[in-house]
């Protein structure tokens, strides 16, 4: 019997489906791989972004416990407070601390002052009935006005000898106390040409150091002193008149009170 002849290469039409799906299942398994390895752990992703909120992001309400009134400590996590938060009360008592130490300090200053006052007062009692001396009590200290004509003669710095004994009984007052002292000499607008005094400003000045000499001399110390001369530049009244120009002609001695503001 006569076998039927095969046409050549019909069995193999189809054999090229097979190379075909194992690429295309191999293909496929490579995109599969590549989505795992670029596909994001969700649970991993939440966790990290946690992490970073807590490191870097302040919770909407801050946990904090005082351990001490002057001591806030914030938990891990908790916003810094703001510093006028922190600083408000520790400020506040500070301030009012200090407040009331000046103010301690101011009254026993002012006390000081009275008794000072006081004391020229009494020293120098019958001149300021005469309204020769006039003595105030002011913010820059205890003011001591004494009119020239109870130290000076006219146009002349020479201490009268009856006015040493004034500024002896000034001088022990004074020395009771350490406040700074300046004296200054004051002239009124009349104008003066001598060989010794060229102009008010020498005369001025050197009425002021004799009286600070004489100070000096009775135990206040010459760190405690200073000595302006002012010549007719700070006139008590208008010189319009020969009793305003005898109000202008004074020496002035300043006790002064220490400013507590720059201390």
């Amino acid at each position: 019997m006569k076998k039927p002849n095969r046409q050549a290469g019909g069995d193999n039409h189809e054999r090229w489906l097979v190379s075909y799906a194992d690429f295309i299942t191999l293909l496929f398994a490579f995109f599969v791989v590549m989505y795992s390895i670029s596909s994001i752990n969700e649970s991993k992703y939440r966790i990290f972004s946690e992490s970073l909120n807590i490191a870097f992001i302040q919770p909407l309400t801050p946990t904090t416990r005082y351990v001490d009134p002057n001591q806030l400590i914030v938990t891990p996590g908790s916003p810094m407070p703001q510093t006028s938060s922190i600083l408000t009360n520790k400020n506040k008592v500070l301030v009012d601390k200090r407040t009331a130490q000046l103010g301690e300090q101011q009254r026993k200053i002012e006390d000081r002052m009275k008794k000072l006052a006081s004391g020229l007062n009494q020293a120098m009692a019958a001149l300021i009935r005469q309204h020769l001396v006039n003595i105030n009590l002011t913010k820059r200290g205890v003011v001591v006005d004494i009119s020239a004509s109870t130290l000076f003669d006219t146009g002349e710095a020479a201490l009268h000898p009856g006015s040493r004994g004034v500024l002896r009984a000034v001088a022990e007052v004074l020395s009771k106390e350490d406040f700074p002292i300046e004296v200054e000499g004051h002239t009124d607008d009349t104008p003066i040409a001598t060989a010794q005094f060229p102009s008010n400003w020498e005369l001025s000045s050197v009425r002021a150091s004799s009286v600070v000499r004489v100070l000096i001399a009775n135990g206040i110390p010459e760190e405690r002193l200073a000595v302006v001369g002012l010549a007719s530049n700070h006139p008590l009244v208008p010189n319009d008149s020969l009793e305003n120009r005898s109000k202008n002609r004074r020496v002035t001695i300043t006790i002064a009170s220490p400013n507590l503001d720059r201390d």
